[in-house]
């Protein structure tokens, strides 16, 4: 866990190592969501990259009759 320093604009940096691995990339937006006395920022992906996300699943699932 790395600890960061929030500037005098507020400002902080995502180390270098978090950024490589959630694949951040410089302007891309993130989400700020203040959660159990915690910051969480979750980047905002656009929906082209879910593309296939759910190729594989299993859709032979029981079914209510009011469902079919």
């Amino acid at each position: 866990m790395t600890a960061v320093t929030i500037s005098p604009k507020f400002q902080v940096v995502i180390p270098r190592a978090v950024r490589e691995r959630l694949h951040l990339k410089p302007g891309e937006k993130v989400q700020v969501i203040e959660y159990n006395n915690r910051i969480e920022f979750i980047p905002l992906r656009p929906m082209k990259s879910l593309r296939g996300i759910a190729r594989g699943i299993d859709t032979d699932v029981a079914r209510d009759e009011d469902r079919v």
